[in-house]
């Protein structure tokens, strides 16, 4: 079947077999291999994307039902020549190691700060509660998260 879904902003019309998960259409069809496969099952949020904003774990989405939705990826938030703000904290403070996590961890941080504010460790763990990380021991994470939080509203007010 032919879906038209808007990928990173950018409206992507795809050929899915009825049981195609969207992590495989964003990996393999759209050749956006930022989003990763960790437990195929839901479990560790390595495939974490945005559907209409919200974290879902790709692994667990028809592709099918994606159709006249809005995705975003890791790739759509920053890209290699201007990371975004939670990207270049999140490097800083040492909250990418392995590399596994980090795109679905970074998908989940960018929709807890879409809300605006300066979150507590508890509501960037809690944001973060479905990303498994074998590496950091999430402290990283969380004071790169919310270093960025920090730089984004200040740089809300600067622009007010």
């Amino acid at each position: 079947m032919r879906i038209v879904l808007t990928v990173n902003g950018a409206v992507r019309e795809v050929d899915v077999a009825p049981v195609a998960r969207l992590l495989d259409v964003i990996r393999e069809t759209l050749g956006l291999t930022g989003t990763k496969e960790g437990c195929g099952e839901g479990e560790c949020g390595a495939c974490t994307v945005l559907l209409d904003g919200t974290p879902v774990n790709s692994c667990l989405v028809a592709a099918a039902q994606c159709a006249g939705r809005s995705v975003v990826t890791v790739e759509g938030l920053g890209s290699a020549e201007r990371l975004s703000a939670l990207q270049e904290e999140l490097v800083s403070h040492g909250g990418a190691q392995c590399g596994i996590c980090t795109p679905g961890v970074l998908v989940s941080a960018a929709a807890l700060l879409s809300r605006g504010g300066v979150p507590t460790d508890a509501e960037v763990r809690e944001a973060l509660a479905g990303n498994i990380c074998r590496c950091t021991g999430y402290q990283k994470i969380v004071d790169g998260v919310r270093a960025a939080a920090v730089r984004n509203a200040a740089a809300a007010r600067g622009a007010s």
